[in-house]
């Protein structure tokens, strides 16, 4: 009896749960076969990726054009944005994908590694690594500060108000994808995503061919984590940051936009992983504690000195 009534309360959630909306990955797709190069897919995740970077420059470049939200002259020109933003794309990729390969495969997937060394950099098999975009995109800024001589302070605060609307937008894609999913739920928001597996497709639970997407058969309802760090890490950042450099002139200090920047999204991600499922390779940590969790630390730090670093008593700027 008390295997039927366990086995009715899972039916019961299952029908109740949400569904998740099965819309394409892409947004069009496109068949070239008639010229020999196949099918051409225009993913909701790469249009995040280039939604975030427009949405960054144009952003960038109205603050540009205040010298009042900065005091003074702006540490930057049109043109210096320009050149900036090619850099910082630059950083995203090279830094996320090898952010990817050394905090997750060497660790965890070195047989991977082994037995095909130029998986490190075949980036549209998927892997990337959000911590290692940002050290890659801080090199960038410090590398080009130093080229341009400009504030290198300033410089991170440019980045640090705009940076969550990208990560807004692709987290959204994401949950387009069903990847990134959270852990089980028995809450209201509980949504079943597909788990199955297509061979060589990219989602792997969706065919391309049939245009479906697939289904195990014993899916669970899981948080929609992607959502919840869509809106953590990305759109409360992006208000938050927004409010205090319109209203309160916090570009006046530089450095206080990109450490705010910081701790925000570490205290985002930290809180979204007890709603992510974990990396199923990811062995050996402390208890409650996720790879995204530990990797955000150098970020609270970080952020945390450049805020002490912009409120003291005004003395030599970076």
């Amino acid at each position: 009896m008390t295997d039927l009534l366990a086995t009715l309360g899972v039916y019961l959630h299952q029908i109740t749960a949400w569904a998740f909306p099965e819309w394409s990955p892409a947004l069009v797709s496109i068949d070239f076969g008639f010229i020999g190069l196949g099918e051409f897919h225009l993913r909701w995740y790469a249009l995040g990726y280039i939604g975030g970077i427009a949405g960054a420059w144009w952003y960038g470049t109205e603050m540009l054009k205040r010298p009042a939200l900065w005091g003074g002259e702006p540490p930057l020109t049109r043109d210096g944005l320009d050149d900036l933003m090619f850099w910082i794309i630059l950083g995203i990729i090279l830094g996320g994908r090898l952010g990817y390969v050394l905090f997750y495969m060497v660790p965890y997937q070195m047989e991977v590694l082994s037995a095909d060394p130029l998986s490190m950099i075949r980036i549209w098999d998927g892997g990337m690594a959000f911590h290692g975009g940002i050290l890659g995109v801080a090199i960038v800024l410090w590398w080009f500060a130093a080229k341009r001589g400009v504030k290198l302070l300033s410089v991170g605060d440019i980045a640090g108000v705009t940076a969550p609307i990208g990560i807004g937008l692709v987290r959204i894609a994401n949950f387009t994808n069903a990847e990134l999913y959270g852990r089980p739920t028995d809450s209201p928001v509980g949504m079943v995503f597909p788990e199955g597996y297509v061979p060589g497709s990219t989602p792997p639970a969706y065919n391309w061919e049939a245009r479906e997407w697939v289904y195990r058969g014993d899916e669970v309802a899981r948080h929609p984590s992607q959502l919840y760090e869509s809106l953590l890490e990305g759109w409360i950042p992006l208000i938050l940051l927004s409010i205090l450099v319109w209203k309160f002139g916090a570009l006046k200090r530089p450095g206080l936009v990109a450490g705010l920047f910081l701790i925000l999204y570490g205290v985002g991600r930290s809180v979204a992983e007890n709603f992510r499922e974990p990396d199923s390779f990811v062995r050996g940590l402390p208890e409650g504690l996720t790879m995204g969790m530990i990797l955000s630390a150098p970020m609270w730090i970080g952020g945390a000195w450049l805020i002490w670093n912009a409120l003291k008593a005004k003395e030599k700027q970076v």
